[in-house]
């Protein structure tokens, strides 16, 4: 299984790059996690977005869920298509009442049914498994602003585990959910706690402090800012966590 970083960036770009979005492959299979916006033009420049197995939405924030509009414009108005070589409807994985949240991004945006005529909608279940081509995913929910899931992605042939944190609070549901996998790819947007309750986001030395908790092979951190001091971002993770932590960045791959 390799994961290729397309955005880390949290609720606004980095210079130059996007925010939430991870693409998941094997050989057969390709699923995107998460669309937040830019992610769409980095998605183009490694893969053909018409190839795309499943796009699963962990949220609807825009920084995870954005650029679904201009996939589904791509989907529904690109010239390669035509009645003789019409698009594909990829699927798209969202949490559970996602449909009708989608019409309303949508209609925002530009027509209400943009999105759902363009893709295969599905609403995942927390407590179910999720069968896409070679992958298995399971959800958990944790706590953020609203509704939110990590996701957990297995390869059929494969003994690697590959987590995504998504956003969330200090919690003790993301410790036992990731609990031994191979890869944690974790949130760590703050350099302090937030002063409000209830909480929304991990400081890096949260992140790795749930890392080593959940005894995971190797600890990613992202969304994290980059008018924040990342190298001591992964100073921080890297001393709760017991050892080296790797700071997400666009391009890289990595392998579970």
């Amino acid at each position: 299984m390799q994961i290729t970083i397309l955005g880390k960036s949290p609720s606004w770009p980095d210079a130059g790059g996007a925010c939430s979005g991870y693409l998941v492959e094997t050989p057969r299979t390709s699923i995107l996690i998460d669309c937040g916006s830019g992610v769409f033009g980095k998605l183009r420049e490694r893969v053909d977005y018409a190839e795309i197995d499943a796009i699963v939405i962990s949220h609807f924030h825009g920084d995870h869920c954005l650029d679904l509009m201009p996939y589904a414009y791509a989907l529904t108005y690109s010239p390669r298509w035509s009645k003789t070589n019409p698009p594909p409807r990829p699927r798209l994985i969202v949490p559970e009442g996602g449909g009708e949240v989608l019409c309303t991004v949508a209609g925002a945006l530009g027509p209400r049914d943009a999105i759902i005529e363009a893709f295969d909608v599905g609403e995942y279940q927390p407590d179910a498994a999720l069968k896409v081509g070679d992958f298995t995913l399971h959800f958990c929910a944790v706590p953020h602003y609203v509704p939110t899931f990590a996701i957990s992605v297995t390869a059929d042939g494969d003994e690697g585990r590959f987590c995504f944190g998504a956003d969330c609070a200090p919690n003790q549901k993301l410790i036992d959910f990731a609990d031994g996998s191979d890869l944690l790819l974790i949130e760590a947007t703050l350099r302090e706690p937030e002063d409000d309750e209830p909480r929304g986001h991990l400081t890096a030395t949260e992140a790795g402090e749930h890392g080593r908790a959940a005894n995971v092979g190797r600890l990613v951190i992202t969304h994290i800012p980059d008018e924040l001091d990342q190298e001591l971002s992964v100073a921080q993770a890297s001393e709760a966590f017991g050892a080296e932590v790797t700071l997400a960045a666009e391009g890289a791959v990595f392998h579970c």
